[in-house]
């Protein structure tokens, strides 16, 4: 059991490509916060090495449009660090235009499809709530 609890909170009204799409940015973004998560590389019975996983489980929630916006203001209330994606991060094709994208946002105004939080197992199911488990 961890202290901490992984959520990705994924706006519900997203084609699947762009709900996968968003998971894997945010859950770099995870990671990036907390290199330690990482675990060891894998190994199968013929002796082949794979990369390693983030050693703790994550959940996967969807939430509609308002929803979104209500987590992510909790998280601020609280001052929870996190990771966001903004639906205009579709149009970009690398990092430097997601940042410039983000940055051309007032913090109320930003147009957000998900976001990644890992904190206080606690304190992230109170800002989760209301969001469902992703079907």
């Amino acid at each position: 059991m961890f202290d901490t609890k992984i959520s990705l909170i994924v706006r519900d009204d997203l084609l699947d490509w762009q709900k996968l799409n968003v998971t894997a940015f945010l859950t770099s973004g995870v990671l990036g916060a907390d290199p330690d998560l990482l675990g060891e590389r894998y190994e199968d019975a013929s002796g082949r090495s794979y990369r390693p996983l983030i050693i703790q489980p994550m959940i996967v929630l969807t939430t509609d449009r308002d929803g979104l916006k209500r987590i992510h203001s909790r998280a601020l209330t609280r001052g929870m660090d996190m990771a966001i994606y903004i639906e205009e991060m579709f149009a970009t094709g690398h990092d430097a235009a997601n940042r410039a994208a983000v940055r051309a946002c007032e913090t109320e105004a930003l147009n957000l499809v998900g976001l990644a939080l890992r904190d206080d197992r606690k304190a992230v199911d109170k800002v989760t709530k209301g969001a469902k488990m992703h079907p």
